[in-house]
Parts: C-alpha cells; structure tokens; sequence
C-alpha cells in the first residue's frame, strides 16, 4: 500500500509502516501528483482534501489527525465511497491548557482576580466542554452557548447574545461552518464585537474565520479595553500583521500542539486505519509515550491559590514564548512570514500537558487539593 502523509504528523514510522510505503510531503505541497497510485492519505488541517485533490485517484481512506474536518470534503468523501477518520478530543487538554496560560497572562497584565470574572465558552464540544470543566471546578462562573447541542440535548445552556452582554471573558471552541442550520463563518462580526463588554478578553483558538478579522482590526484602535488573544486566522499562513500587532497574546494555530495531543492524534488515526481494513492494532501509544521533562511537583499548603494556579500551569506551558517568537515572525515581505508560519509550526518545541503532571500538596489544605484536581493534574 502506498500511503502520503504530512511530514509534520509525528510517530508515522512507528505507527503505519506496517500498512506499507511513506511518502512524506509538507501539507500545502499534497497534491494530485503526490497521490499517484496513493491507497492511504494522512493529513493535518492544513491539506484541503476534495474533489479537486482526489477525483479520479485510488485512495481509499483519508485520515485527518486533527479534531477539525472542516479541511475535508466529507460530502465528496461519501459520494466516492472514501473512508476518513479523525481525532476528535486529541488535542483537547492541550488548548485548554492555552487557555488557561492566555488568562493567567491578561491577568497578570491588568492586575486581574480571575475568580471574580465571568466567562463564556462558545461550542461545547471536545474542547469546549473540557475548558467548561476546568473552570467551573476552580469555582469561577461559567455560560455556555452551543446551539446544536441544546437542540439536541437542552440543558443549561445561553444563547449568543446573553453570552456576549454577560461576560467579561470569552472563549471561542467552535467548528467552522459557513452553511447549514447554524453558521459560524464570522460568527462574531462587526455588529457583535461592537456589543463586547467594556473591558472583555476575547480568546479565539478555534478557526480564524469564526472571528471577522478585519472588523476586529477596525475595532480595536478604537476600544483599547478589549484584550484580544488570537491563535487562529482568516487566511492562513497569511496573516493580518495589524491585528496581531493589536492583540495582547498572538500565535500560530499552536493551542492544541502539545506532543501528547499530536501523538494521541496519529495513535487515533491508526486506530481507524486498523478497524477500516480490519486488522487488529499491534502498537498502543502508551508505549511510545515519552516520559515528560517535569514529572512532580510540591505545594505546601500554606501556598496562596493564586500563585498556585499561576505556578502550576506555568511550569507546564506559558503561550507568552509562542507569542513572542511569532511576532519576530512578521517581519519582512508576505512569502517570508508565510514561510515562518508554517516553519514555527514544523518546528515546534516539546511541550506537555498538565495533566501529565503529578503534585504533592504537603499538610491538610483542601482548597489546594481541589484546584490540582480542578486543573486536572494528579493529587499524589
């Protein structure tokens, strides 16, 4: 079998060379000639798989190692009797660790108590529901709006607008979908960031079009208490530099590379590939876990919860490094910071999740006890 993958999906040896050949290409690069005589396609968000890539090929199944498909034609994909797959929840921990530090970063900026904001998660599905969890755990007040989920379920859920009038702080996790029922391509347009609270933290790490781009760049010169993180954009690898140079933290499309989310990504995808050609799977990702450069750490528990919560996620991720070497990014013409989108991207260095993590809590301190199983780490 021959098999195309993106070079930057990682464990491909380890997982798939038992299917057959690889072939590795950069994502933008898969095109119709890479997939010449190709049975299997491993893809990340990056790669657009539809008809114009695939009609007329012998490919039988697509796997995207990524939660999002809205790269994929799936409507082609059923119509050619192609099998696909995808990693939904792989990197779920890994974006609501970003979160968590973009938060801790604003904070620290505006001498903000954290506990005392209100918060709104837009899209309750893998990450979004993670995120809902964490927060809530910690104490801090939470709505939610997610439409589907409330057609189908109910539950305690608020619509956009009441989201946008109460909070102080909001959190994009939606899919990226310009039809259907409940469109959200530029979901947040003009009209409704001009309705953000004075002094709102908006926080996009979904998809770059779920935010008008270009109307938050308008707005923002004009509304200086809005403290904006973005890590996705319209356009990308291009990027508006105006609006990254607006924003407090930027990034690029990073929330969710942590190694454990991209390994549990290829380790999903391999488990589709198995049960679509039916064989039974001969590696577990457990083996080829790395162990993580901090494995334990000590509170006493006369620690303050705050410089707890702050000391706990920085020692595991800070997007303040990424925001930082993006912005060196931006300089120079568009080809060379398209070219360092995607090379810091390539490129990206080893990061871990929190809840890998252990913590010893030394004394009777139930409140401590509580945020390190809120934060999702290990009481040890």
């Amino acid at each position: 079998m021959r098999i195309v993958a993106d070079e930057n999906i990682p464990l491909l040896d380890e997982f798939f060379a038992g299917f057959g050949e690889i072939h590795r290409y950069p994502g933008r690069a898969i095109d119709r000639a890479a997939l010449a005589d190709a049975e299997l396609l491993l893809v990340r968000s990056v790669t657009r798989v539809d008809r114009a890539l695939l009609e007329g090929s012998a490919l039988r199944f697509v796997g995207t190692c990524t939660i999002g498909t809205d790269h994929l034609d799936l409507d082609y994909l059923q119509q050619a009797g192609i099998g696909w797959a995808s990693a939904p929840g792989c990197n779920a921990r890994g974006v609501v660790d970003y979160v968590l530090g973009s938060l801790l970063a604003l904070a620290e900026r505006q001498g903000a108590d954290l506990s005392a904001r209100t918060y709104g998660v837009v899209g309750a599905g893998q990450v979004g529901a993670r995120l809902v969890e964490v927060l809530r755990g910690l104490g801090w007040r939470v709505l939610v709006c997610d439409p589907p989920r409330q057609a189908a379920e109910g539950g305690d859920y608020v619509d956009l607008d009441q989201l946008i009038q109460a909070c102080d702080v909001i959190s994009l996790h939606t899919p990226l979908a310009r039809e259907g029922e409940h469109p959200t391509h530029h979901l947040f347009d003009a009209a409704r960031l001009a309705r953000l609270k004075s002094g709102c933290w908006l926080i996009n790490a979904s998809r770059g079009a779920v935010v008008d781009n270009a109307a938050l760049r308008q707005l923002l010169p004009g509304r200086g208490d809005l403290q904006v993180v973005l890590d996705v954009w319209e356009g990308e690898p291009q990027v508006d530099v105006e609006l990254a140079a607006l924003c407090q933290i930027a990034t690029p499309h990073i929330a969710g590379y942590s190694l454990d989310g991209k390994l549990r990504g290829t380790a999903q995808i391999y488990q589709a590939v198995c049960r679509y050609l039916g064989r039974a799977p001969e590696q577990a990702l457990d083996e080829l876990m790395p162990a993580p450069w901090l494995s334990e750490l000590h509170l006493d528990g006369a620690a303050e919860p705050a410089w707890a919560l702050a000391s706990l996620c920085r020692a595991v991720y800070d997007p303040r490094r990424d925001d930082a070497d993006f912005r060196r990014s931006l300089e120079g013409d568009q080809a060379s910071r398209r070219a360092a989108f995607d090379a810091l991207r390539k490129y990206y260095p080893m990061r871990r999740e929190i809840d890998g993590l252990r913590v010893a809590v030394q004394g009777e301190a139930p409140h401590l006890a509580q945020l390190v199983k809120a934060l999702g780490a290990t009481l040890c």
